[in-house]
């Protein structure tokens, strides 16, 4: 996700690595001031098959999105990346499934809000870096 973040926002998508590592302070300053937050769409999972598919991983407890949202009153977009986020959030909202690159319109503890679907960002996912981030920069281009 950062190397994607890197490209689109810094041109470079070494932006976000320090001393070959991720640089944490740099990446929450970057969130923070961009009004970005981040959260997993399951809270506690298996991994059936000790590996990162999630073909292979079951979702044992799923994000209290409500709650969560209480938390940040002026949310009114999320983006899911990868498919198991995907089917992990749409269950909780009860909504249609937009194309990659896309949203879909719904209304959710009395607001108006849009949720995207993203691609994956993880390097197992079949596509160059490159074209996910040309996904992730009108996603931003839309919401920022």
């Amino acid at each position: 996700m950062w190397r994607i973040f890197g490209i689109i926002f810094f041109g470079k998508k070494e932006h976000f690595i320090t001393n070959g590592k991720f640089d944490s302070a740099k990446i929450m300053d970057f969130c923070e001031n961009k009004g970005i937050a981040l959260y997993d769409s399951a809270t506690a999972v298996r991994r059936l098959n000790n590996n990162a598919s999630d073909n292979f991983l079951e979702v044992v407890d799923k994000v209290n999105l409500s709650e969560l949202l209480m938390n940040i009153p002026n949310c009114k977009t999320l983006a899911v990346t990868g498919q198991k986020a995907f089917d992990t959030v749409s269950e909780l909202l009860k909504i249609e499934k937009p194309e990659i690159g896309n949203f879909t319109e719904f209304k959710y503890i009395g607001r108006e809000m849009k949720l995207y679907r993203l691609p994956s960002t993880s390097r197992a996912y079949p596509k160059p870096l490159e074209e996910k981030a040309v996904v992730y920069k009108r996603f931003f281009d839309e919401i920022l």
